[in-house]
């Protein structure tokens, strides 16, 4: 079997298959993060008077990841565990043949880990701007359909029943608080991606060294100066120590991934409830050759919503695997615990990657169709605010009994749902027009009348969440 026989196209995974996070992960991308991590540490060796100036420029016209077999080196990365050695190996190879000299600086006063995690980041960072660009372009949809059905009117849902009326703008606002807030803590997780550096052990003892080496007639840097120096031109937060077994930056960057396909997937749930035929009330977009069944050709299937919602289901195992791993780290270099953390961040990753890329074409077109919103609400009848009358009906017939308002509404309200008759003629004879006249009964039966801060609450999530809508 060829190396292109063994690569992972996506083919068992289309939550994410062919996105741009999709490509921005892949083995090739990877190698090229640990490249630049090679590269960026040389520069600053050289920069600092610790490798010969000309060091950076042979490296980096070494430095180009489709000068290198992926195929091969994942193969022999089963001899050290990782794949930075054989790449170290090949890369110093090709510098060698340019500048001996150059070949010499590579990876000097780093070890593995270094490389692996600090390119691990970086390659989080580079996905990351792309998840962001696309939440943003949800929250912008999201927020502009809150605002557009402010007030269209619907029935709110609680344990799959009807309950309240309410209106789909705060719906859609709802989905905007969870995924807007889900995107603000990817953002702070795309801050604090750090840098991670500490040598064999963690203790910086080669890069003291190599820093003591400096010619004595310059100011001599610290393994503190070098190491905020290579975080900076790699974009990379500086940290306050080497975090090889303290694994909370990896973790902490996990539970955003899972925040944000959880946010995304709420929004599909509903999707996919709301858009059956005997509710209707949203469609997805249609696009050519997408939904379409190949047995049942009648059918449109919400595709978009049914993998959005996949990336949500399988995030969790991902993010449980990460912890397990930080839970299991030991030593000074994690044994095993660390390896697993490789694909575990890559697949969230991936997934946060697909599910926004989705969510962003779902909110951007989703169609609304307020008619079924109309018809569903009218199907829940007057009881939809019964909750209303109860806190303004029931009281007005204690007649000094405490409690007796709340049983006469209480068996109006049976006496509607096993017989059939129409509550609100069963509700005018309960209560006396004088006690309560036709107008004020009627304002008390009106759904539109029963919004509570519905319209604050789209102003409030919306002005928090204004996203950014694509050029």
């Amino acid at each position: 079997m060829g190396a292109a026989d063994s690569a992972d196209y996506g083919l068992l995974s289309p939550a994410w298959a062919g996105t741009p996070v999709a490509e921005l992960t892949g083995d090739r991308q990877l190698l090229q993060a640990l490249l630049d991590v090679e590269l960026e540490w040389v520069r600053v060796l050289a920069s600092a008077g610790l490798a010969d100036p000309e060091a950076p420029a042979a490296v980096a016209a070494v430095s180009d990841a489709s000068r290198y077999d992926a195929a091969s080196l994942a193969e022999r990365a089963q001899g050290g565990g990782n794949p930075v050695i054989p790449l170290l190996a090949d890369l110093r190879t090709q510098a060698r043949e340019s500048s001996p000299k150059a070949a010499a600086a590579i990876h000097r006063g780093a070890t593995s880990q270094d490389i692996m995690d600090t390119a691990l980041m970086l390659l989080a960072r580079r996905a990351l701007e792309v998840i962001l660009a696309d939440a943003d372009r949800a929250a912008a949809a999201l927020g502009a359909t809150a605002r557009r059905h402010a007030a269209t009117l619907c029935v709110a849902r609680t344990l799959t029943q009807h309950s309240l009326p309410s209106t789909f703008g705060l719906r859609a606002a709802q989905w905007l608080h969870g995924v807007g807030s889900a995107a603000q803590g990817l953002r702070t997780a795309a801050d604090n991606l750090q840098l991670q550096w500490g040598g064999a052990s963690g203790t910086l003892a080669a890069v003291s060294l190599a820093a003591a080496s400096a010619d004595p007639g310059v100011e001599r840097p610290t393994a503190f100066d070098l190491t905020a120096r290579l975080a900076r031109g790699l974009g990379l937060a500086e940290p306050l120590a080497p975090w090889q077994t303290n694994r909370l930056p990896v973790t902490a960057l996990g539970a955003a991934l899972q925040d944000f396909t959880a946010a995304a997937g709420k929004v599909a749930n509903d999707v996919l409830l709301l858009s059956r035929p005997e509710i209707g009330e949203v469609s997805e977009p249609r696009a050519a050759g997408r939904g379409g069944s190949s047995a049942m050709p009648q059918k449109q299937n919400p595709v978009l919503s049914v993998l959005i919602r996949s990336a949500a289901l399988a995030a969790p195992g991902y993010g449980m695997q990460l912890n397990a791993a930080a839970a299991a780290a030991d030593d000074e270099r994690p044994s095993g615990s660390w390896h697993v953390e490789w694909q575990a961040l890559r697949s969230l990753l991936r997934l946060a990657g697909g599910a926004a890329a989705k969510l962003a074409e779902l909110a951007e077109g989703l169609q609304i169709h307020p008619e079924a919103l109309t018809r569903n609400l009218e199907s829940a009848g007057p009881l939809v605010v019964s909750e209303k009358i109860m806190a303004v009906a029931a009281p007005l017939l204690d007649d000094g009994v405490p409690g007796r308002g709340k049983e006469i509404i209480a068996d109006t309200v049976a006496r509607s749902l096993s017989s059939g008759e129409p509550f609100e003629e069963l509700l005018r004879a309960a209560v006396p027009p004088e006690v309560l006249s036709d107008a004020e009964l009627k304002n008390i039966l009106d759904p539109a009348e029963y919004l509570g801060e519905a319209t604050a609450l789209i102003e409030r999530i919306t002005a928090a969440y204004p996203g950014k809508p694509s050029a």
